[in-house]
C-alpha cells in the first residue's frame, strides 16, 4: 500500500495526485505488487502517526482485506510515528526515506556507489534502533528495510553501526583519492566536462546512449542511473568532451542522500557545461526543474545556474500537437532551450550544436609560426582549433587559429616538448 499525506497547510505546487503517481513509481522501481494507493488529507500531523484517527482505522482495515504486508508513507516519519503505525496496521511499514535508499541499495553499481549507500543506510537505521518487528517473519534482501527479523541490524547496538560508519567513511576516503587522481588526470588532458542532469526518468540515460552510442541501462523507471558514466564524444568542430551521466535528482531527497551522494555528483561540480534534461511531456515538467535547480544551488552551483544551464527539453514525441506548438515556441524565446526527442533522435544534433557554441565562447586567438615539415603540429591545430587566417612562405606557415584556453596550454606544452626532444 503506499499512502500519500497531503497537508492542507502550505500545500506543495505539486498535485497531490502526482506525488502519489511519483511515490507509486518508486515502489515500482523494486518490484513492489502495489495493492492500493491513495491520498490521504492531512489536516494536522500529529506526533504519534502523523495521520488521524479516522484515516488509520480506515487504513488499518484495508491492509486487513488486502492482505497487504508492507506500507509505503510518503513522508519522512520519525521513529515513533513508524513504530505505532506498524502496530495499528501489523505490517511493515517504510517512509520515502528507506524506499529510496532501498532503491538506492538495489541500483548501485560501483564501489563508492555501494559504500555510500551503505553509509547512508546506517546513519538512518541508527536513529530507529528503538523499533521491534516481532510480527514479521518474511525476509529479503536488500538493505533490510523492506525486510524482517533476522537480517538487519535492529538488535545491533549504536556502538556496532557507529564503528561500521567510522570504517565505511575511511573507504570512502580511499574511493574518493582514487577519483581525485583519475580527475587530475582528466584535467592533463584535458578536454571540458559536459554533465547531464535532471529530475530522475527525464531521460538523461537514454539521451547520454544516443549522443555516444553507448548502453548504459536505461529504463522507463525511476532512479535506474546511480553511478556516474563517462565517456568522450567529439563535436562537429573537433572538439573533444567528455560527456557524464549522472544520479537523477528527485523532490524531497532525504538529507542522508544529499550527503552520502554528493560525491557521485562531483562530475557536476567540476563539469564546463551543465545541460539539464527535462521531461517536458510530464504534468509536472517546472516542478521538477525547479527542484533540480534548488539541488544544483545546495550542491553550490548557484552561479552555474544564474548564469543559465543549457535546457534539453526532451520527451517532445510524446507530445500532442498543441504541446509540441508550445515548447517549439518556448525555444525560439529562449536560446538556451532545445526540444528534442532522445529516442527518435530528433533535435539532438541541435544540442550538439549549442554545445560547441556554449564551449567556443571563451576561445583564445593566438597566432603562431610553424616549420611546413612540422604537418603533426599544424594537423593538430586543425583538428583542435579554429584556423582563421594562415600564410605561407617558402619554409613556414604563419596562422591565426581559436583555441579553447585548456587546448592553447596543451599546445604550448606540446612544442615544448618537441623543442626538448630535438
Amino acid at each position: 500500500m503506499v499512502v500519500h499525506p497531503a497537508f492542507k497547510a502550505g500545500a506543495s505546487i505539486r498535485a497531490p495526485e502526482s506525488r502519489l503517481a511519483e511515490a507509486v513509481g518508486l515502489a515500482l522501481a523494486i518490484d513492489l505488487d502495489i495493492a492500493a494507493a491513495e491520498v490521504v488529507a492531512v489536516t494536522r500531523a500529529r506526533p504519534a502517526t502523523l495521520l488521524g484517527k479516522g484515516a488509520v482505522d480506515r487504513l488499518a482495515d484495508l491492509v486487513e482485506q488486502r492482505e497487504i504486508s508492507l506500507a509505503v508513507v510518503d513522508f519522512h516519519l520519525s521513529p515513533v510515528q513508524q513504530r505505532n503505525l506498524e502496530k495499528a496496521w501489523s505490517c511493515k511499514v517504510i517512509d520515502r526515506t528507506g524506499l529510496i535508499l532501498e532503491i538506492f541499495g538495489a541500483r548501485a553499481r560501483t564501489r563508492e556507489g555501494t559504500l555510500q549507500v551503505e553509509l547512508a543506510a546506517l546513519s538512518y537505521q541508527r536513529s530507529r534502533l528503538v523499533r521491534s518487528w516481532t510480527h514479521l517473519e518474511r525476509q529479503r534482501g536488500g538493505f533490510g528495510f523492506l525486510g524482517g527479523p533476522g537480517e538487519t541490524q535492529i538488535e545491533a547496538d549504536r556502538r556496532m553501526i557507529g564503528e561500521r560508519i567510522l570504517k565505511l567513511e575511511r573507504e570512502l576516503e580511499d574511493v574518493k583519492r582514487t577519483r581525485d587522481l583519475h580527475r587530475k588526470a582528466r584535467r592533463r588532458v584535458p578536454y571540458p566536462i559536459v554533465a547531464l542532469v535532471g529530475y530522475t526518468n527525464a531521460g538523461k540515460s537514454t539521451l547520454f546512449n544516443t549522443i555516444t552510442r553507448a548502453e548504459v541501462v536505461a529504463k522507463d523507471m525511476l532512479f535506474a542511473t546511480l553511478d556516474p558514466t563517462m565517456r568522450t564524444l567529439e563535436l562537429s568542430s573537433g572538439r573533444k568532451v567528455i560527456l557524464s551521466d549522472t544520479v537523477g535528482f528527485i523532490s524531497d531527497l532525504p538529507h542522508e542522500l544529499v550527503a552520502a551522494f554528493r560525491a557521485t555528483l562531483e562530475e557536476v561540480l567540476e563539469a564546463d557545461v551543465v545541460v539539464h534534461v527535462r521531461d517536458v511531456s510530464h504534468p509536472d515538467s517546472e516542478a521538477q526543474a525547479a527542484d533540480v535547480e534548488t539541488v544544483l544551488r545546495e550542491l553550490g552551483l548557484a552561479e552555474t545556474v544564474d548564469r543559465g544551464l543549457i535546457e534539453a527539453l526532451n520527451k517532445i514525441d510524446l507530445l500532442d500537437a498543441d504541446g509540441r506548438a508550445e515548447v517549439l515556441n518556448q525555444t525560439r524565446r529562449r536560446p538556451e532551450a532545445i526540444a528534442l526527442s532522445a529516442v527518435t533522435g530528433e533535435g539532438v544534433e541541435d544540442l550538439l550544436a549549442e554545445l560547441d557554441r556554449r564551449l567556443g565562447v571563451g576561445r583564445e586567438a593566438i597566432d603562431v609560426s610553424l616549420s611546413l615539415a612540422d604537418g603533426a603540429a599544424i594537423s593538430w591545430l586543425y583538428r583542435h582549433g579554429e584556423v582563421v587566417a594562415r600564410r605561407d612562405d617558402q619554409t613556414h606557415a604563419f596562422m591565426r587559429v581559436r583555441l579553447d584556453p585548456a587546448d592553447v596550454k596543451r599546445f604550448h606544452q606540446r612544442q615544448a616538448e618537441e623543442r626538448g626532444h630535438r
